[in-house]
């Protein structure tokens, strides 16, 4: 269904704040690096990196474990398009209780296989400073509503968190990638979503980091970039198909849908795993 060769392939890695605003998200994106695209999603509300997570009736395995990567790789040398790739959503895993050094491997892991393919990677860091601020009421509720099965006191998830976004920081230093700081007044009730009514203004910050990646690789290669989308303000492109889970576990039995699964007006094609 995608007649138009894609610019570029979007890689693109979350949770709950990924899918709420994905298509937002896809968009600011191309404002940098082009359209139409071929976008590949790991997401879903409360995904984990590494291990399996479900959410009501529906589970989904870890991003990791996902088919993602095998579309990322099927693509022989020098055939794909430019790839660029957003990470978020990295702190879901320590409400699941796992340990920040499993965290940082799935993560780090996730890095290396993109970078395989020559990604430019843009990623957010932990909103350090919004799960800190959370009271003992307030938290308590939130595990309770949220993540029920977690067993962790409030001082040992801020413990966690804070390795986790210190290793991320220097997983970034080694890995040379661009890492972005997240704000407390931009995170909404919870601490770790984004405020819905500031999600549009945020995106938009987080995602100029983009232009900042491909400006420095068009000084490296002495070249400029004359495939950047026009932005349209206040415009988005509507779905023509809203994408569905490749794989995805519900009332205990597996479901499968072929990908790409979604389209988007300009002959984007939308593949979610």
């Amino acid at each position: 269904m995608n007649a138009l060769k894609p610019e570029n392939r979007l890689v693109l890695l979350g949770a709950s704040n990924l899918t709420v605003s994905l298509r937002m998200i896809i968009q600011f994106m191309q404002q940098y690096c082009g359209s139409p695209s071929e976008v590949l999603v790991a997401a879903g509300h409360g995904r984990s990196y590494g291990q399996s997570s479900r959410v009501l009736l529906r589970e989904l395995p870890g991003i990791v474990q996902s088919g993602m990567w095998r579309q990322l790789h099927s693509a022989g040398a020098g055939a794909e398009p430019v790839i660029y790739a957003f990470l978020t959503d990295i702190g879901n895993d320590i409400p699941y209780q796992a340990a920040p050094e499993e965290i940082l491997n799935w993560v780090s892991w996730c890095v290396e296989q993109l970078q395989r393919r020559g990604a430019r990677i843009v990623m957010t860091n932990l909103p350090i400073a919004s799960i800190e601020a959370l009271s003992e009421r307030r938290f308590n509720l939130l595990r309770r509503v949220m993540f029920s099965s977690c067993r962790l006191s409030r001082i040992e998830v801020i413990e966690r968190a804070w390795m986790v976004y210190q290793g991320l920081i220097h997983l970034a230093e080694r890995r040379q990638f661009a890492l972005c700081e997240v704000a407390a007044d931009w995170m909404g009730f919870d601490g770790i979503h984004i405020a819905y009514w500031k999600r549009r203004a945020f995106y938009r910050q987080i995602l100029q980091t983009f232009e900042q990646v491909i400006s420095c690789d068009e000084q490296l290669e002495g070249r400029m970039n004359s495939n950047v989308a026009t932005e349209h303000p206040g415009t988005f492109l509507s779905w023509k198909r809203r994408p569905r889970f490749a794989v995805c576990r519900m009332f205990g039995r597996i479901k499968r849908v072929p990908q790409p699964s979604g389209f988007l007006a300009d002959q984007t094609t939308i593949a979610l795993y």
